[in-house]
């Protein structure tokens, strides 16, 4: 397995897939950066030789934020958005849905399972 930025990337796969288990690499940048290194994108990960894997890692530290440093700008982005109080990181605090959907129902990933009430029902009265 070859190991680039300090992730085991899968050796069965085609390079352009195998780089897109960074954090932070979507298909279009595994595109681009091979392109940048003058690869074969249908290369397996395991026939890339060292030079190749270097050229690789050399072009992705270079020009792309990825993995920990990816990972710890977001945070702070969001931390950002939750010190200014804007409405965005009111919903973040509160771990509710920051862009825009419904949470009178759905919502479940963000407000976690339901938390049933007691005695409460819909708009029909109790007989």
């Amino acid at each position: 397995m070859p190991r680039i930025v300090g992730v085991d990337i899968p050796n069965n796969k085609p390079t352009f897939v195998a780089l897109t288990y960074i954090h932070g690499i979507g298909r279009f940048q595994a595109q681009r950066i091979i392109e940048a290194c003058a690869l074969d994108a249908a290369k397996r990960a395991q026939e890339l030789t060292e030079e190749e894997v270097a050229r690789i890692a050399a072009e992705i530290e270079k020009n792309h934020v990825v993995e920990g440093q990816l990972k710890r700008q977001v945070i702070a982005n969001v931390q950002r958005l939750k010190d200014i109080a804007c409405y965005r990181g009111i919903r973040h605090r509160r771990g509710l849905p920051v862009r825009g959907q419904r949470t009178r129902t759905n919502a479940r990933t963000r407000k976690g399972p339901r938390k049933t009430v007691a005695g409460k029902r819909g708009v029909k009265e109790r007989k």
